[in-house]
């Protein structure tokens, strides 16, 4: 290791903070974790890093955990004998849409923080900082009525998504935030500033509180961007309807930083005086874990990246802004005229594994390591695509499984299954009888896929250059629409079976390939932020020029699936339209109320 600078980010995902320590020339110094259930789940009621409401569908984390979180993954650090005296910036990731309530309180206690034995940690020296112990979680579907208000605010949900990038979803902040102000009034009157998460804990280093990010500020349903503007329509519907109030919130959520690089100051000497930063150490602004996601690797057009956690997203950048209310558009969190395309799904991980346990358990073995997933696996690969060995004979099967109610389709939870035609999807009828358990494995998967391909088709149409992002050799002319390069990130992206199943579904020219940082990849692009936002000529140097030149392809990725196949691609394709159909019946009949 060379005795130059180094660079922190973090991840504060929904049940770990991650950290990650990485040199200039990007390579990996450091790291350390906190899980939240493991090390602080009794403590705090939790259960996968939340605590839940069922009777009002409310989702939450204690904000309280994450400060104790904070200090515990920088004492681990410490314990690691990483040098943070000599990081020179730190940037991370956080999870979207959660929102924090500072009381008034906070940014006096905030400046005030000292590394003082007899005054405590951070949960200690902050106990009177929040308006509101608890952070609303992603996973929230408390705002049905709030969401049919924001989507009728400017007209219709077309209209707002023109303006904010997305339709009004349940996890939005700014549903949340008017749900909040309706239900405790006195909380939110008694609350000085709203943060983001992102934001939330760049406030921890600086000691004070800070700008919410030009990327992140894109998932409240309230920010313009087109214009670069807070909406004052919406500000107004969220705080209540007048003038007043929406001067009040706007004063609550503060300015937006435009720029997702340079310094927002120094770190608080809480941090020097008891991990032994230097004084100098400076935080870039922090973003959210999508965006940080998109981050983790230089993207090429028409690359795409399917983050397999918690949830499941699609991500792909383009510096077209064509916005519709089945997916999101966000700010490029380091790149002006450049946006993230975001699909997101709150039934990802967990429906994989809801499906995996209800599977006939494996004869047991004399491994005390079996794989959890091997049962899962062997189903899934077994079973063709669509479950059709005989086109002419066999239905093709479709199926929805959302074990929590889904964002995009906004569908309750439920299970659905349905058969069509394999030859042009028609035909589609509900299977009354469910079918073998085994089956789900694959079908699954190919029903988050099918959502994504469906929903991203019109951005793959066509190739800005014509060429390969892997050569300067054209395309063959009947080569179908498709990603250039699939990445797989996140705890997912370790399955072949699952890595095999996206890649027959979504193709991928180039391949499917998954980054070896598998769950660090957002605290990864954040520590690339950190680099960028400090080492950086100017404000001209883009992030992909700066990272790009850095990035080593060798050790970082490896193919996992060869990606699109000639004739089980377009077989998907034939379904494409049953699948849209089949989720346009359901939600007729089961939409989120």
């Amino acid at each position: 290791m060379s005795e130059g600078p180094l660079y922190l980010g973090f991840d504060l995902s929904t049940q770990q903070l991650k950290a990650i320590v990485i040199q200039s020339d990007l390579s990996v110094v450091s790291s350390a974790k906190v899980d939240f259930d493991g090390d602080f789940g009794a403590k705090y009621g939790i259960k996968k890093g939340v605590q839940v409401n069922e009777a009002e569908g409310e989702v939450f984390a204690p904000v309280a955990m994450w400060l104790e979180a904070l200090d515990l993954v920088l004492q681990r650090l410490q314990e690691a004998n990483t040098p943070l005296n000599r990081i020179r910036g730190i940037s991370g990731s956080c999870q979207q849409h959660g929102s924090v309530y500072w009381s008034r309180e906070a940014e006096k206690l905030l400046a005030e923080l000292q590394a003082d034995e007899q005054r405590g940690k951070l949960v200690d020296q902050l106990k009177g900082a929040f308006s509101h112990p608890y952070a609303p979680n992603w996973q929230d579907h408390s705002t049905q009525a709030e969401c049919d208000k924001f989507d009728g605010a400017l007209g219709t949900a077309e209209r707002l998504a023109q303006a904010t990038g997305s339709a009004a979803h349940h996890r939005f902040t700014g549903t949340q935030i008017m749900r909040l102000r309706r239900k405790r009034p006195d909380m939110y009157a008694s609350t000085s500033r709203i943060s983001l998460v992102s934001s939330f804990l760049a406030s921890l280093f600086i000691g004070s509180v800070t700008p919410m990010d030009i990327s992140d500020v894109c998932g409240m349903n309230l920010w313009d961007i087109p214009s670069k503007t807070w909406s004052e329509t919406l500000l107004t519907l969220a705080a209540g309807g007048s003038a007043e109030g929406a001067a009040d919130l706007k004063s609550k959520l503060g300015e937006v930083r435009l720029d997702g690089g340079g310094s927002m100051g120094k770190i608080s000497p809480y941090f020097v005086g008891k991990y032994g930063f230097s004084p100098d150490c400076e935080i870039a602004p922090f973003t959210g874990d999508n965006p940080a996601t998109i981050l983790a690797l230089p993207l090429r057009p028409l690359d795409a990246i399917v983050s397999l956690g918690t949830s499941t997203t699609f991500l792909m950048i383009t510096p077209v802004y064509k916005p519709d209310p089945s997916y999101h558009f966000f700010n490029h969190p380091t790149t002006p005229g450049q946006y993230m395309f975001m699909l997101c799904y709150k039934n990802g991980g967990l429906a994989r594994e809801k499906v995996r346990d209800s599977l006939p358990a494996a004869p047991k073995d004399n491994s005390s390591a079996a794989d959890p997933w091997e049962t899962f696996n062997q189903h899934a690969l077994s079973t063709p695509p669509l479950d059709v060995s005989s086109p002419e004979t066999d239905k093709a099967k479709l199926g929805l499984y959302f074990y929590l109610p889904e964002i995009v389709p906004n569908i309750s939870a439920g299970t659905w299954r349905y058969e069509c035609s394999a030859a042009d999807g028609s035909d589609l009828q509900q299977v009354n009888q469910p079918w073998p358990v085994e089956k789900d494995a694959r079908i699954i998967v190919e029903s988050q896929a099918l959502s994504m391909r469906l929903r991203s088709q019109n951005l793959v149409s066509t190739s800005p250059s014509g060429t390969s992002s892997s050569s300067s050799s054209p395309l063959p002319p009947s080569l179908p629409a498709q990603p250039r390069r699939i990445y797989l990130v996140g705890g997912g992206s370790l399955n072949p079976a699952i890595a095999r199943i996206m890649g027959d579904v979504l193709g991928g020219v180039d391949g499917v390939y998954k980054l070896d940082v598998g769950g660090n990849a957002c605290a990864l692009g954040g520590a690339y932020k950190a680099v960028w936002a400090f080492e950086r000529k100017d404000e001209t140097e883009t992030f992909d020029e700066l990272i790009g030149k850095r990035w080593k392809e060798e050790g970082a990725i490896r193919k996992v699936d060869e990606g699109y196949k000639r004739g089980v691609f377009e077989g998907y394709g034939n379904v494409l339209g049953a699948f849209g159909e089949m989720e346009g019946r359901v939600l007729e009949v089961a939409r989120n109320k």
